[in-house]
């Protein structure tokens, strides 16, 4: 199971910092990806980060602006995201997938959790 939070309302130039919280012992053994799907768009990859925690990729959109980390022992994944634009109001949601390697399709996922709404207003 997986839940996303720490969305909200927060004015352009701002950080927020999402969680995804996974149950079961077997977090290691999966990549994790963060998408994200705005009204009438598209879901759009963001990024993700392999199992170690060694190993990540971002969409353009984002490169510089948000980081992932993870940490193994709480089974928990973590978006950074500053310099937050309004492009960025979205649905956030985390995806994890038994792989080493990193999808940015995600249909690829073997699970998704809810999402959580992070709105930049300007």
């Amino acid at each position: 199971q997986l839940q996303a939070s720490g969305g909200g309302l927060v004015q352009v130039g701002g950080s927020l910092r999402l969680s995804c919280a996974a149950s079961g012992r077997t977090f290691n053994s999966y990549a994790v990806g963060w998408f994200r799907q705005a009204p009438g768009k598209e879901r759009e990859f963001v990024g993700g980060i392999g199992r170690s925690g060694s190993g990540t990729d971002y969409a353009d959109s984002v490169k510089g602006r948000f980081t992932i980390s993870r940490d193994n022992a709480k089974s928990t994944v973590y978006l950074q995201m500053n310099s937050l634009k309004p492009e960025d109001t979205a649905v956030y949601f985390c995806a994890v997938v038994r792989s080493i390697v990193l999808f940015r399709t995600a249909a690829k996922y073997d699970y998704r959790g809810q999402g959580t709404l992070v709105t930049v207003s300007s």
